[in-house]
C-alpha cells in the first residue's frame, strides 16, 4: 500500500487530508506544515505531524503539495529529487519555463508528476468532452468562472488562481491550443495582482471568451459550448449539462426540446486523488497515460494571458 503524504494544509490542504484518509488503496502517513498549529489537524486523524517537509519525505512514497504557488517549484523540486511521486496543487509553478524543468526532473527520477486540474474529473466535464464530436464544427465558447465567496488569494490574481482552470479544461474537451490571446483586465484590491479579467482565445476555426473575477455577486462556473448542431450548457460547479438541439441556416432553423444530459455528479478532488493514488500504484512508467499530467500550454496560456493583460495587445501563443 502507498504511503502517502501532504505539504501545506491551509485552507484547501485540509481538502487533501480529509480526501486522502477516506480512500482505501493508500495510507496517509503524515502532513507537513510550517505552522504548529496544524498539529492538531494531524491529531484529529491521527497522523505524524512535522513542520519541515523534509522529515515527512523520509516517511512516504508519494505527496500532495499544496502550498502556496510561489513555493511550488523548490518543493516539488525536492520531492523529484528525494524520488518521491508528486500531485502539485495548479499552477505547476509560477512560469511554464519552471513547469518544464520539473517535467523533465519528473522523467529523470522515473517520477509521476501530476497536477491538480480537478475538473479533469468533473463527471460533467469528462461528459462534455465525449460529446463534442456531436455537435458539428464549433462556433464559440463562452465561459464563466467568477465568485465572492471568500477573500481572494494574495499570492496570484484570477488569470492564474481562476484562469488556469478554465484554460486548462478548454485544452482537455476540444483538444486545441488557441492561436492568440487577448485580455483586459482591473485592479481594484491590488496593484499587483488582477481581480477581474476577460479573455478571447482565438483558435482555427472558432473562438472562447472567458470570464474571471473575484468581485462577482454570483458563484458560477459554466460555460456555453455552441456548434452547428447543437449548443450544450454545462455548470461545472453542480455538475449538469442541458442539451440544446438547434441548426441554423438561411433557409431555415431546425429546433428540438431541450433536454437534460444523465449525470452522476461525483466528488472531482476525491476522484482526482483515488486515480493519482491508482496510478503511482500500478503504473509501468508510460506517463502519456497519466491523466493529471501537466499540458504545458496551459500554463503556458496563463502566461501569455498575463502579458497580453499588461501590455493591453494581442498575443501570440507559442
Amino acid at each position: 500500500m502507498m504511503k502517502i503524504g501532504v505539504i501545506g494544509v491551509g485552507k484547501w490542504g485540509v481538502n487533501h487530508v480529509r480526501s486522502l484518509s477516506e480512500i482505501p488503496s493508500c495510507e496517509l502517513v503524515g502532513i507537513a506544515d510550517v505552522d504548529p498549529k496544524k498539529k492538531d489537524l494531524a491529531k484529529q486523524y491521527d497522523i505524524a505531524f512535522y513542520q519541515n517537509y523534509s522529515e515527512l519525505l523520509k516517511q512516504v512514497d508519494a505527496v500532495t503539495v499544496t502550498t502556496p504557488t510561489d513555493t511550488h517549484y523548490d518543493v516539488v523540486t525536492t520531492c523529484l529529487q528525494a524520488g518521491k511521486h508528486v500531485l502539485v496543487e495548479k499552477p505547476i509553478a509560477e512560469t511554464s519555463a519552471q513547469g518544464k524543468k520539473l517535467m523533465a526532473l519528473a522523467a529523470a527520477r522515473q517520477c509521476v508528476l501530476s497536477v491538480g486540474y480537478l475538473y479533469r474529473f468533473n463527471t460533467a466535464v469528462q461528459r462534455t468532452k465525449e460529446l463534442m464530436s456531436s455537435l458539428g464544427r464549433l462556433e464559440y465558447i463562452t465561459c464563466r468562472y467568477v465568485h465572492s465567496t471568500k477573500p481572494p488569494r494574495k499570492d496570484s490574481g484570477v488569470l492564474l488562481n481562476l484562469g488556469v482552470h478554465v484554460f486548462d479544461m478548454l485544452n482537455y474537451i476540444t483538444g486545441m491550443v488557441p492561436r492568440t490571446v487577448c485580455v483586459k483586465q482591473k485592479h481594484l484590491l491590488s496593484s499587483r495582482f488582477e481581480d477581474s479579467a476577460v479573455v478571447l482565445l482565438s483558435y482555427e476555426e472558432c473562438f472562447a471568451t472567458v470570464e474571471l473575477s473575484c468581485m462577482h455577486p454570483l458563484k458560477a462556473r459554466d460555460m456555453w459550448v455552441v456548434g452547428e448542431n447543437e449548443t450544450v450548457f454545462v455548470d461545472y460547479f453542480d455538475q449538469k449539462i442541458r442539451r440544446f438541439p438547434l441548426k441554423v441556416t438561411y433557409e431555415a432553423v431546425q429546433r428540438r426540446e431541450p433536454f437534460d444530459e444523465p449525470i452522476v455528479a461525483n466528488e472531482p478532488l476525491k476522484a482526482e486523488l483515488a486515480y493519482f493514488v491508482e496510478f503511482i500504484s500500478t503504473t509501468d512508467g508510460d506517463v502519456k497515460q497519466n491523466r493529471g499530467q501537466e499540458n504545458p500550454f496551459t500554463t503556458r496560456i496563463t502566461e501569455l494571458c498575463m502579458e497580453s493583460a499588461e501590455t493591453g495587445k494581442e498575443v501570440k501563443v507559442a
